[in-house]
């Protein structure tokens, strides 16, 4: 399919984008094909444990001129007289013809039912990829919720570098500040212009990040809603609570539990081909040289497979089958500590971030007490250019500071939703 081409409302928000995203990006499009697939492979399997029925046709034209053969009977030779002719026969022949398979000690029947684990497994694989997309969609939108908070913060530093130009013009202007405090300031302005501009630009393309993660194609002339995570159930919980709940929940488990399985089944059906197969075949034929005229016959068979040696194959794909099937069993380990290292990692970061907001919080409301406390000094003529200037690099700098930690919360909240399987 296409990639979406879609006109956002003004405002996107944050379920909006997540159910863009379900209904048509192309990775999710992807799994579900591949899905599809797998279900078709499973109804192959099945296949070979239902009747077989086929039918055919054929006609012949041949010559009859007798070819004496060695070992023929003499009667035979005796009748061969007559010499050779391109006159040829005409022959009718059409059948149908049905086999089934009685008993082969579980060999097909296993493999079809490794097929269905398998089938089971991609589902699986199907969810882990949709939990992928999602966290990417979280992701990027609370991305360009922080780049929209920082061209406000931009935008408010250009304001006061403004007013602090429009002061130190009316101070130089009747001596109270010297010239140099006028270019100090028209270079802050300029400085926070520049920011303004990067700031834009980042918004901007945070933007086109997020219209990617949603798999569509989009104008960015939308703005993202002023949304913050909100507390995911649990997170201040126990760790074993949460790694129970992950064990539970995550795809990726339940993927390689039934690939665990599959290869079990494999196994196991490989074993069978060490054994007899019993099946039974019926057929019906009607053949002659007129189509008015034709005879019909009818048969059936019962057939024993015994295998007697086979070069060592069957023993050899036992192996195989038992060290893949060593392979998946840690694969599976290996998943339950990542599983118990994402869970943790992201309840450490959830933690830490709530932290980190409360401080950046304080940092911020004493960065606008310093800046307000500077500007009277400023203005009473008290104070420098300089330690206005510093003042308001520190009142950017936390509210740029808090800004990232509102987004390493929301990042923090988006992983450890990702860690315990929901959506």
């Amino acid at each position: 399919p296409e990639v979406r081409v879609i006109a956002f409302l003004a405002l996107l928000t944050l379920d909006q984008a997540l159910a863009t995203a379900r209904t048509g990006q192309p990775q999710l499009q992807a799994a579900a094909a591949q899905t599809a697939a797998a279900a078709a492979r499973t109804d192959e399997a099945h296949a070979a444990l239902l009747p077989q029925v086929s039918g055919n046709g054929s006609y012949q034209r041949a010559t009859a001129n007798f070819v004496s053969r060695p070992g023929a009977l003499p009667r035979q030779l005796s009748t061969a007289g007559g010499s050779e002719s391109f006159d040829s026969l005409g022959f009718y022949n059409f059948g149908v013809n049905a086999n089934y398979l009685l008993y082969d000690f579980g060999q097909t029947r296993n493999r079809w039912r490794s097929a269905a684990a398998n089938l089971d497994a991609q589902r699986a694989g199907e969810r882990t990829t949709g939990s992928q997309v999602l966290f990417a969609v979280r992701t990027t939108f609370f991305q360009a919720r922080a780049a929209k908070e920082l061209v406000g913060v931009a935008a408010e530093t250009l304001a006061n570098q403004q007013k602090h130009l429009e002061q130190t013009e009316g101070f130089v202007e009747v001596g109270t500040q010297p010239p140099i405090a006028l270019a100090q300031a028209k270079t802050a302005v300029a400085n926070a212009q520049v920011q303004q501009i990067n700031a834009e630009n980042g918004y901007e393309t945070a933007k086109a990040q997020l219209n990617q993660a949603m798999g569509v194609e989009a104008t960015t002339d939308y703005d993202v809603a002023d949304e913050t995570a909100p507390p995911i159930a649990g997170e201040d919980g126990s760790p074993d609570t949460l790694f129970d709940e992950a064990l539970r929940v995550r795809p990726e488990i339940a993927a390689l539990a039934d690939q665990v399985k599959a290869a079990e089944l494999t196994v196991e059906a490989t074993r069978g081909a060490t054994w007899p197969s019993l099946g039974v075949s019926s057929g019906v034929t009607d053949a002659g040289g007129q189509l008015p005229g034709l005879t019909w016959n009818w048969n059936a068979a019962l057939q024993l497979s015994v295998p007697i040696f086979t070069g060592g194959l069957t023993r050899a794909q036992i192996a195989e089958g038992q060290a893949n099937l060593a392979v998946v069993r840690a694969q599976l380990q290996i998943e339950r500590l990542t599983v118990r290292l994402d869970v943790e990692q992201a309840r450490l970061a959830v933690r830490a971030a709530k932290g980190t907001l409360v401080a950046s919080g304080d940092a911020l409301e004493n960065a606008r007490e310093q800046l307000h406390l500077a500007e009277g000094r400023y203005e009473t003529g008290v104070g420098s250019i300089i330690e206005l200037g510093d003042a308001q690099v520190a009142l950017t700098a936390a509210a740029q500071q808090r800004v990232q930690a509102e987004y390493g919360l929301a990042q923090a909240r988006a992983q450890l939703v990702k860690a315990l399987g929901r959506e």
